[in-house]
């Protein structure tokens, strides 16, 4: 089944809002924008980065603008879903009833696109995991200086699976045993996983 199979089942799915989003969707397909599904909806896509997608819910549909927070949003349209989560996406709603103003829809998918190819993005903020040094491994610092100033060295992701092989052992033998393996690598600026990686 192609993509516009995929959406044409989409929207014969939503039949209280068919025409909503057969009205969007044809708006949509006279831009440069690739129509596709993502997440099981309409999801509209400029070089592989989702620009507009199109949903259906219960009690409205609308027209979601994943750099939303971008757009001037002259029709005063746009709502944050998430107020304090959602940093980007923007969503235009439509309830029963409501009639679609094609020309200023147009106009906000337009400027989408713009911004799209101007690089105008928020993108997501990596959460920074904090590597917690278990006992054996602060002891093993404080005895071996080159052991420590090596670690500190290696990149937090290393540290972090060097901390998590040791943490992870149940025995204290097993844990002296692991130590002792990784002393070379770390000494080597190795990672514990770095001969899995690259094959």
């Amino acid at each position: 089944m192609t993509s516009s199979e995929k959406v044409t089942q989409y929207i014969r799915k939503h039949e209280k809002w068919s025409d909503m989003l057969q009205q969007l969707r044809s708006l949509l397909n006279t831009t440069e924008l690739v129509e596709e599904i993502k997440w099981g909806a309409p999801a509209y896509t400029l070089n592989g980065k989702i620009i507009i997608g199109l949903g259906a819910f219960k009690n409205h549909m609308g027209i979601w603008f994943h750099q939303g927070v971008f757009l001037t949003d002259t029709g005063n349209q746009l709502l944050n879903a998430q107020e304090g989560k959602t940093k980007a996406l923007r969503q235009w709603r439509f309830e029963k009833g409501d009639s679609i103003d094609s020309k200023l829809v147009l106009q906000y998918i337009t400027e989408a696109i713009a911004n799209s190819k101007a690089g105008k993005e928020v993108k997501p903020a990596k959460a920074k995991k904090k590597v917690v040094i278990p006992p054996l491994l602060q002891q093993e610092f404080a005895s071996n200086s080159s052991f420590g100033n090596a670690f500190k060295k290696l990149t937090p992701g290393k540290q972090r699976e060097y901390a998590e092989h040791i943490a992870s052992a149940k025995r204290d033998a097993t844990k002296q045993s692991r130590l002792q393996k990784i002393i070379p690598m770390v000494l080597e600026g190795k990672g514990l996983h770095d001969k899995y990686k690259n094959c």
